[in-house]
């Protein structure tokens, strides 16, 4: 692993929206600066991710100054959206769990529902340090996380995309492949490793940012989906499922909680550390 590196780094400002690729970024305990501090949410305050509503992956959040964003999407004119000044919050349901977070600007919640058709919310996580405690099965003390599925970054491997488009091509899918790498959504891309050698990593250090493995990464429908086109496919689940199924979950990519905090930058060295 003496060659592996960081390839690229990626934040969702808000949650199911498009990818921004950053040169370098501060990793934060709760996951990477700006990383999926905004999501939307339906009428009934669950969060509304690309499983539902596929065509979030062609809107686009642009961080601003003071962690606001400029919201755009095909079709829709762009919106600068402030961070809400207002202290009230609301209840959102992340996959079950309940976390306050500030309504935005009515206007950012015209702004979704014009674009999705859709009655929606843009809300903010305003206190990532104590709103959302970590799942206490893979925690320590006063971890947290962000409107994430469930951990503040994702870590995946170019060697092993390489590898799973090889198996989606012996399995007669070609057509669907090679699948890039946006299908996965991950924080942290790493190259310069053997295929699937992830699944062995307790703990790493990427430049000086040491990070903990909470476990492999169990793959959902968003992976099928095509980022720019919102067209959806049987690929990855499908190759997935008969190479990479551990106990009925379908494993790409691996959750890391931040060790330590600092900047991880594109070209910093990735080490596999001892526990």
């Amino acid at each position: 692993m003496g060659s592996a590196r960081l390839q690229s780094i990626h934040v969702h400002p808000v949650k199911a929206f498009r990818a921004l690729s950053l040169r370098e970024a501060a990793v934060e305990p709760w996951g990477l600066a700006g990383d999926r501090r905004w999501v939307l949410v339906d009428d009934g305050g669950k969060v509304v991710t690309q499983r539902g509503q596929p065509r979030l992956g062609q809107a686009r959040a642009v961080l601003r100054p003071g962690g606001g964003l400029r919201l755009s999407a095909p079709g829709t004119a762009p919106l600068d959206v402030p961070v809400p000044g207002s202290a009230d919050t609301v209840t959102v349901d992340v996959f079950g769990d309940r976390v306050e977070a500030v309504l935005a600007d009515p206007a950012a919640h015209a702004w979704a529902g014009r674009f999705l058709g859709a009655r929606v919310r843009l809300v903010h996580l305003d206190d990532p340090a104590t709103r959302r405690p970590l799942d206490p099965a893979h925690a320590r003390t006063g971890e947290t996380v962000s409107f994430a599925d469930g951990f503040p970054l994702l870590l995946t491997a170019t060697a092993s995309l390489t590898a799973l488009n090889a198996l989606i091509a012996q399995g007669g899918q070609a057509s669907e492949g090679p699948l890039p790498m946006d299908r996965f959504r991950p924080n942290l891309v790493v190259s310069g490793t053997a295929p699937w050698a992830e699944d062995g990593w307790t703990r790493l250090a990427v430049g000086e940012v040491v990070f903990r493995v909470a476990e492999a990464c169990a793959r959902c429908v968003v992976t099928t989906t095509d980022q720019g086109t919102a067209a959806r496919g049987r690929e990855p689940l499908h190759t997935l499922a008969r190479h990479r199924r551990v106990g009925g979950r379908l494993l790409f990519g691996q959750n890391l909680v931040p060790v330590s905090v600092g900047t991880v930058r594109v070209g910093d060295p990735v080490r596999a550390l001892d526990r």
